[in-house]
């Protein structure tokens, strides 16, 4: 829409390729190209990042990107600050969780593809995530339910440091937890 446009003339335009089969709309304002022109496909991380803009990938999506836990998650579950959704769109299902601006870090821009970055919660930052917004998610019964795997890659410091900056006392009570799984 920059330069010497009419928004109303673009807007016709889009619409016509998406009548034509060349572009997708997945939301309004937010267009990818048809698979038969498609060279690239884009990673769902990367649209769970531009269906929202004040989000990042977080909970089991980035604990199984991560490696820390073994399923398999269906639907791309990030954080935001703005309200929360749920958004299903010829790429995927995508599920957006509110989380308190202090909350909201933890995350870095990632390379999920070859030419497609993203931004993913740390393997500490996506287990603090869940915690937070699951009832009851300090207790150790369920810590044990996650059987969570390659727990080298998580960091104590780093995850007794962000509980900690929280404020929380759940988080902290969840760290203490977690240590001990990583330690037994």
């Amino acid at each position: 829409m920059s330069g010497d446009v009419s928004p109303a003339a673009i807007q016709k335009q889009l619409a016509r390729w998406v009548k034509a089969g060349k572009l997708i709309q997945v939301r309004r304002g937010l267009y990818t190209l048809a698979e038969p022109h498609r060279k690239v496909s884009p990673h769902p991380f990367l649209v769970a990042n531009r269906l929202k803009r004040a989000s990042y990938v977080s909970l089991q999506s980035a604990m199984a990107y991560h490696g820390i836990i073994p399923e398999y998650v269906p639907v791309v579950t990030s954080v935001t600050t703005g309200r929360p959704s749920t958004m299903n769109t010829t790429l995927g299902n995508f599920l957006f969780k509110h989380i308190k601006k202090s909350l909201f870090s933890g995350y870095r821009e990632l390379k999920v593809e070859k030419s497609q970055r993203a931004f993913v919660a740390t393997p500490e930052k996506s287990l603090l995530d869940l915690v937070y917004l699951t009832p009851q998610a300090d207790r150790w019964e369920y810590l044990e339910e996650l059987r969570l795997q390659n727990l080298n890659v998580l960091s104590k410091k780093t995850l007794i440091g962000m509980a900690a900056d929280s404020g929380s006392a759940k988080l902290q009570r969840a760290a203490k937890r977690i240590l001990r799984l990583i330690e037994s």
